[in-house]
Order: C-alpha cells, then structure tokens, then sequence
C-alpha cells in the first residue's frame, strides 16, 4: 500500500518584488532539493512565474474573502469547563431555544419500540 501524500500552498497577494525575489526562488530550489513534489505545483508555479493569473484568485476577490473572515478570525469565543455527563456549562443555556434543550434519550424500552429503535 502506497502512502497518500496531501499539501497545500496558499499565498494572498503573492506579487512584485516579493514573489519575483524571495518567494519563486524558494519554491525552485525547494523543487531542487526535493522539498517539494513538482508534480503537483507545476501548473501553479509554472503560471505564476509567466504572469498568468487565470487559476488565481482577483485581489478584489482577496480582499472581499478578508472582509468577511477577518472579523471571524479574530474574535475570540471563551472556553467553559462543566461536569462530564452533563449538557454542557451554564452558559450553554443562553444558546437554548424558548424552553430549553430537549433530552433526546428515549425513556423506556417501550418508548424505543414506539419509536422503531433496533436495540
């Protein structure tokens, strides 16, 4: 069985001096080393270094995506510690609905065959 091997490079706004200096030559001798399997960054790089921009993403397009992820990335959500068996911290109960949570467990043996269970 031969193993599965997965990367990914992303660059937002990967142009200019930047990309022509620091970051293509760093890709081509990664490629030379062996760091870096060509096969799958060809095209991509390949593109790239000719100034075709046809499989990348348009800066206003970049900058719409921060837009609507920036505020996501930086907010940040406090973690509640709580009792193992138990729905949760008290401060779950402010996400309920009108009523509260509803306990899925089925009561009774009966109840499961009502419900069609195949326990």
């Amino acid at each position: 069985m031969s193993a599965i091997h997965s990367d990914a490079l992303v660059f937002f706004g990967a142009t200019g001096d930047l990309a022509y200096k620091k970051i293509f030559p760093s890709l081509q001798s990664m490629v030379k080393r062996g760091h870096l399997d060509v096969d799958a960054y060809e095209r991509v790089l390949g593109d790239a270094m000719a100034g075709d921009a046809a499989i990348f993403a348009r800066q206003d397009y970049v900058e719409q995506a921060w837009r609507i992820v920036d505020p996501i990335l930086k907010r940040t959500t406090p973690a509640y510690e709580y009792q193992p068996r138990t729905w949760g911290p008290n401060e779950a109960a402010q996400l309920a609905p009108p009523g509260g949570w509803v306990n899925p467990m089925i009561a009774s043996s009966a109840a499961a065959a009502k419900a069609g269970s195949f326990n």
